[in-house]
């Protein structure tokens, strides 16, 4: 049998904590290893009960959820954490630095639960989630400071821009896949290509790289 998801779950608020805890910790696949109110203990429990995601607020007293991401998953981080953020639409700088810092993946606070389920599935499985709201109101907004400019997307080949432009709408690979009339593993061939030919850590950063270059709107 797999091993179920080690989730911490860190935010300020204690109904938010407890439903989340809740939803998460009654799936077969999941098991809930810890909670906490700010950045600094989550930082400090993910150390003691390596947690294969930490749900992670923004706004919370002592440490925020921008430096915790930071800590966690950051670039030099030794043995990085996946942190998935949580967040609200009049959060948006927030979460532009928790995409720099090394966040895994977006989600609205009021998402139903299954796509936090979902999100969380997602990026403990190594992929990156941007929730489509997000990509489109946030992402779009601000791709233009995320990476310095490149000189061009030449190093593409015509089907890897379709499969960047698709993965910027937000499609898996299963449905890049199914667009493209392709098996999911040659799309995930074309992603880890597109990640490789333009220096891109993720998922994440090749959508905000595609609304920077203008490839999708």
């Amino acid at each position: 049998m797999t091993a179920p998801i080690r989730v911490l779950v860190c935010d300020d608020q204690a109904l938010v904590r407890t439903g989340f805890a809740t939803i998460i910790g009654a799936q077969p696949d999941m098991e809930v290893v810890g909670e906490c109110a700010d950045g600094r203990a989550a930082v400090d429990l993910a150390g003691r009960l390596q947690p294969d995601v930490v749900v992670m607020d923004v706004r919370m007293p002592v440490l925020d959820g921008i430096e915790a991401t930071r800590l966690l998953a950051g670039a030099g981080v030794p043995q990085p954490v996946k942190v998935l953020v949580v967040t609200t639409f009049n959060l948006d700088e927030y979460v532009y630095e928790a995409l720099r810092a090394g966040a895994s993946g977006f989600l609205l606070k009021d998402a139903p639960p299954a796509q936090l389920l979902h999100g969380i599935r997602t990026v403990a499985s190594g992929a990156a989630l941007l929730a489509p709201e997000v990509t489109r109101r946030l992402v779009g907004r601000y791709a233009g400071r995320i990476r310095p400019p490149q000189p061009t997307d030449s190093a593409l080949t015509p089907r890897e821009l379709e499969v960047l432009r698709l993965l910027a709408d937000g499609l898996s690979n299963g449905e890049i896949a199914a667009a493209l009339v392709l098996s999911p593993e040659t799309v995930k061939t074309y992603v880890s290509r597109i990640l490789t030919k333009l220096d891109l850590r993720d998922r994440v950063q090749a959508v905000v790289y595609a609304y920077r270059r203008g490839l999708v709107s």
